[in-house]
């Protein structure tokens, strides 16, 4: 059994990352807040696999610092990442105070 998280296609990456960067830019520094640093500045999604997201944030004049967030169990299939995002996303809200919004 490999212990390497599943890899999705790179067509399906750039996508993802394309939506979370170009649409959901206020939930990747949500994430960034309540995950990484509670003083990020500006954040950017910048990998997916079968075991989380990978995002990158800064925080004040520091450079730019890796976050890595698990997603609440292994997926294999597209549709189950946006499942995983919003679960990190009420995740991050429950952590910072913050009333979610409702999803679709």
């Amino acid at each position: 059994m490999s212990t390497e998280p599943y890899a999705f296609d790179p067509a399906i990456v750039a996508g993802v990352l394309h939506h979370m960067n170009d649409d959901h830019a206020d939930d990747n520094l949500l994430f960034a807040r309540a995950f990484g640093d509670p003083g990020a500045t500006s954040a950017r999604m910048v990998g997916v696999d079968g075991s989380g997201g990978d995002w990158v944030y800064s925080a004040g004049d520091a450079p730019e610092r890796p976050l890595r967030i698990e997603w609440p169990a292994p997926i294999t299939e597209r549709p189950e990442i946006r499942r995983a995002i919003v679960a990190v996303y009420d995740r991050a809200c429950a952590v910072l105070g913050v009333e979610p919004r409702p999803h679709e």
